[in-house]
């Protein structure tokens, strides 16, 4: 097998309002968009983060009403103090404060107006 790319497919009620999200806060574009679906890039992502609408119709009947719940969206970046400032100052709400576990990640979460969970990561600390 050769896998070519990567993409998490997550179930929302607004594809349009977590799209937007990431866009405006996190710098990803929109690749590919129609009605109940939106596919978003980061050149530097290695991955594409696709939002689909609850309820789609060509989702199979046993995923169409699941929601995004349970899972964490999490993103390594370089300069996790400057994130949590840009986005404090963006407005957005903290949700989970800069934390630190024993095995040296650092974290913070943010949720989309959808509820998806946005977690940026430094593993520098256990370099």
């Amino acid at each position: 097998m050769k896998i070519t790319s990567s993409a998490v497919s997550l179930n929302v009620d607004d594809v349009a309002a977590s799209s937007g999200f990431l866009t405006r806060h996190f710098g990803f574009r929109e690749e590919m968009a129609a009605p109940g679906f939106a596919s978003l890039t980061r050149d530097d992502a290695g991955m594409n983060v696709v939002f689909l609408r609850r309820g789609l119709e060509t989702l199979p009947a046993d995923q169409r009403d699941d929601h995004a719940s349970g899972l964490i969206l999490a993103f390594v970046v370089d300069d996790l103090e400057g994130e949590l400032a840009r986005l404090q100052a963006e407005g957005v709400t903290i949700t989970m404060p800069l934390t630190e576990e024993e095995w040296g990640e650092r974290a913070f979460q943010v949720r989309d107006p959808n509820g998806v969970i946005v977690q940026l990561v430094d593993w520098n600390a256990t370099q």
